[in-house]
């Protein structure tokens, strides 16, 4: 296992350090493994919770930031942060608008989630709203999920969702906000190799030269199929298809397309296969408004990609182009 890392057990931790000494703008609580905006609690502000297992970087506390997140819990990798964790990181970002907590569909995830609204409206009277994120396509109920995924849209959302609570919007709206955003988005993905977890030290499954498995988890779930690799044109067709098929991305205001590298996809890779959906979306009458290109929600050292299309309105668009400042995504500020 060639990793850049101390030892399995400490690999966390040891990231959160690095990112505490990279970005002092925020601040880490190391004991609760929180990441939140240094001025955070904003007051008369809805808070932005979301969190997950860690291997996902730059997703959350990549996204930890004014316009995105207010705070982000990160568990051990691929294991949902527990409620004590995520109790923290809402009381703490707390500006008296009540707090969001943005959860991907994972079953460990949403029980944790749900715990931790639970105790802050017991112990504090904070009022808690969750959005559960579920815009895969590619397979109802897997090893972690009851339904489908949470994947790609969620990097969307949070930057949509944190928007929309920086303009001052009541927590309704805000969740309202983060409920259009899921509801119209859809992702599909694919792997060309599986990721090695540092606590298992060998890959999470076999996949062999010359073989792709279409329509993974982010956790290296397995997908629909497994296929022999194709040209990224055949590729893009068939992540493309299935979203294409579940929701029809003709009306609205365009489409944001976001292509996602999985942690070991070069960038050069990445915008080829943009392109080629670029090109797919034309040929089916789909206006790209917005796109993102890169490497957001990953999944440790494997290597393919995903692809999200969000069926935007005006308002959504607006919130997208509003300034984000975090430590992996920013503009406009």
């Amino acid at each position: 296992m060639n990793k850049l890392i101390n030892d399995p057990a400490t690999i966390v931790s040891d990231a959160l350090r690095g990112l505490a000494a990279a970005h002092p703008e925020l601040h880490v609580d190391h004991e609760h493994r929180i990441v939140r905006r240094g001025d955070a609690p904003v007051s008369g502000k809805v808070g932005l919770v979301s969190g997950g297992g860690s291997g996902h970087e730059p997703l959350h506390a990549g996204f930890v930031g004014p316009g995105m997140l207010d705070a982000a819990c990160a568990g051990e990798v691929f294991t949902s942060p527990v409620p004590d964790q995520i109790l923290a990181a809402t009381t703490a970002v707390d500006g008296g608008a009540g707090v969001l907590h943005i959860v991907k569909n994972y079953t460990g995830d949403v029980m944790n989630f749900e715990m931790a609204a639970e105790l802050a409206e017991a112990e504090t009277g904070v009022a808690v709203t969750a959005v559960v994120v579920d815009d895969d396509v590619a397979v109802r109920d897997s090893l972690y999920t009851a339904g489908r995924r949470g994947v790609g849209a969620t990097v969307l959302l949070e930057k949509i969702a944190g928007a929309a609570a920086d303009q001052g919007r009541p927590l309704a709206e805000v969740a309202d906000v983060a409920r259009q955003v899921n509801a119209n988005a859809r992702s599909m993905g694919l792997a060309l190799t599986s990721c090695t977890v540092p606590a298992a030290g060998k890959p999470t499954f076999d996949l062999p030269d010359g073989q792709m498995e279409i329509g993974i988890g982010i956790h290296g779930e397995p997908g629909r199929r497994r296929v022999p690799i194709a040209p990224a044109t055949e590729i893009a067709e068939m992540l493309l298809t299935p979203i294409l098929a579940d929701l029809d991305f003709t009306s609205g205001s365009g489409v944001i397309a976001f292509v996602n590298g999985m942690g070991a996809t070069p960038q050069l890779e990445l915008y080829l296969m943009y392109h080629e959906v670029a090109e797919i979306l034309g040929k089916h009458g789909i206006t790209v408004a917005r796109s993102l290109v890169g490497s957001y929600i990953t999944s440790l050292d494997m290597a393919g990609c995903s692809v999200t299309l969000l069926r935007a309105d005006d308002d959504l668009l607006r919130l997208w182009d509003a300034p984000v400042r975090t430590a992996a995504l920013r503009w406009g500020a």
